[in-house]
């Protein structure tokens, strides 16, 4: 889930800043999420297999997978609900955080671990890796000269 976090959150950004455009965003974003979601799947369903422990592949596999998609799903609706670039943004920065709320709030209870710090680190990285790609994707469609 982490990784479905910082990824797409910061490609979100980057997009953002680079297109400019809510449909454009939701479009290369649904098609970034769902190539990862499909990588990410097969990546856990061989390091599963290779393990060799008592859990099945395919089981964790679709759970990876399925996840993955929910995350996609919430990270690009605003996207298509709204015409605001930038309103768009910063409800996709709400939402990660209260995604990475509730996966480490799960996690701490699971593994017994603590809540705060954990919280304080996957949140720092997720909107890190969002500030990386904001200057990114201004870069990138200055380069490119993408207008808006």
């Amino acid at each position: 889930m982490n990784d479905a976090l910082v990824e797409l959150t910061g490609a979100l950004v980057g997009l953002t800043l680079a297109l400019q455009n809510t449909r454009l965003v939701a479009i290369v974003g649904l098609v970034t999420g769902l190539a990862a979601s499909m990588s990410m799947a097969a990546s856990e369903y061989l390091s599963v297999k290779h393990e060799k422990s008592e859990k099945s592949p395919i089981k964790a596999s679709a759970y990876t997978g399925s996840a993955y998609v929910v995350t996609v799903a919430i990270l690009i609706t605003p996207y298509l609900i709204f015409s605001n670039i930038f309103f768009c943004l910063s409800l996709v920065m709400v939402n990660v955080v209260f995604i990475v709320a509730f996966f480490t709030f799960y996690t701490s209870v699971a593994e017994d671990l603590p809540f705060k710090s954990r919280f304080i680190e996957m949140a720092g990285i997720s909107f890190g890796i969002a500030g990386v790609n904001f200057f990114l994707g201004l870069l990138i469609r200055s380069v490119f000269g993408v207008e808006v």
